[in-house]
């Protein structure tokens, strides 16, 4: 399943199932194929994206100076929380600036 987020504001944003359940799990949102997003929740929307990608990235840390090269090629290769959360906080973003909800 693909999970298509769509917004009055912006084109489209298609997620693979496994990437949109976990954003939407991270906004309080029940992964269902159907939901929305009103203009009244996006800004908590957008705070709890932030605060769960900062938490990604501090969690990601090196714990040693000494850290292996295979650990760190291997965090080099991988698609970080940011990274899939960015096409959905400028659509929540945008759709606020334009008073527009988001559904999928």
């Amino acid at each position: 399943m693909l999970y298509k987020f769509k917004s009055r504001a912006t084109a489209d944003v298609i997620m693979l199932e496994a990437n949109g359940r976990q954003l939407l799990q991270i906004i309080g949102k029940s992964p269902d194929p159907h939901g929305i997003v009103t203009v009244a929740q996006i800004p908590g929307a957008i705070s709890a994206l932030e605060a769960a990608i900062a938490a990604d990235d501090k969690r990601d840390q090196p714990a040693a100076a000494d850290e292996d090269e295979r650990d760190a090629a291997e965090r080099a290769n991988t698609v970080r929380l940011h990274q899939r959360a960015a096409p959905l906080i400028d659509m929540l973003r945008r759709s606020a600036a334009e008073g527009a909800d988001v559904t999928w």
